[in-house]
């Protein structure tokens, strides 16, 4: 399996590119990586140094790729925060192009938009965006509770109300939706769910709360969902082993007390998770 996966990347820590990309590679994919930005670490330290790409310099890299004459053999494009709408251009025509050579390779956009407690953190124009253009296009995407709740215009509190709010952005266009970080009014305080839902069948897994803030996570969990999907066919597979592979991940983190999320040292998360959960029909 061959994933092109167009996301910001950084040479400290694990974030972007620099967290889905080993993951996907542990569970024996060949992924092509395309960097929209090269930081030295994640902006949540307050300081990095680094640049920012444009859209013309990752269509120069498809440009590059598709020369090998290997287009044909993409399984699916990976893509996570954009940054400008320049840059979601560009990833929209990448995306015509894999699939015009491959009319059976998948796009999983991570519609990055702002999470609760912060808000809305993109540049103005990108949420339009994503609603617009990115969304529709996609055949699979995973957002934040957050940010489901803003591609649908709502507020959901209830599962009933989650339910509805899926269904409303798999109207625009995506068949399968992964949300993550949901918590509706029957979540416990110690725990975390994951919702998965495709053809009108809706799917939930339910996670202890680890005590410890990190970014990064939402970059591995889509693309482990992503990966075992187009292996399986199987939202509810592909949420269940998702969620286990990240719990495993997330749990060593915190107990080495990490600010950075230790993808490598839990590696072997990604291909036996120490800890399996049940998968429920909602």
């Amino acid at each position: 399996m061959d994933i092109l996966s167009i996301q910001s990347h950084v040479a400290f820590g694990h974030v972007g590119n620099a967290s889905a990309v080993f993951p996907m590679q542990r569970l024996g994919v060949e992924v092509w990586p395309i960097h929209t930005v090269q930081f030295s670490n994640h902006t949540g330290y307050g300081s990095w140094t680094g640049r920012v790409f444009d859209g013309p310099s990752i269509e120069e890299l498809l440009d590059g790729i598709d020369d090998r004459g290997v287009l044909g053999r993409c399984d699916g494009v990976l893509s996570g925060y954009m940054g400008s709408a320049d840059i979601g251009t560009a990833i929209l025509r990448t995306v015509e192009r894999v699939k015009g050579a491959n009319p059976n390779a998948r796009w999983c956009c991570d519609p990055v938009i702002g999470d609760v407690g912060r808000g809305v953190f993109v540049r103005p124009g990108i949420p339009e965006f994503f609603r617009e253009h990115a969304v529709p296009a996609a055949d699979l995407i995973t957002p934040n509770h957050f940010e489901l709740d803003l591609l649908a215009g709502t507020q959901s509190r209830t599962l009933a109300e989650v339910r509805d709010a899926v269904t409303a952005v798999q109207a625009l266009g995506p068949a399968t939706v992964l949300v993550t970080s949901l918590e509706v009014d029957d979540t416990p305080d110690d725990a975390v769910d994951l919702l998965a839902a495709e053809g009108g069948r809706f799917f939930r897994v339910r996670t202890p709360k680890l005590p410890l803030s990190v970014n990064g996570a939402g970059d591995a969990v889509a693309a482990l969902f992503f990966v075992h999907h187009l292996r399986s066919g199987s939202a509810a597979t592909a949420l269940g082993e998702a969620a286990a592979s990240v719990y495993g991940l997330m749990r060593a983190t915190a107990e080495a007390g990490s600010r950075e999320i230790l993808t490598v040292a839990a590696q072997d998360e990604f291909v036996a998770p120490t800890r399996r959960f049940a998968v429920d029909e909602v």
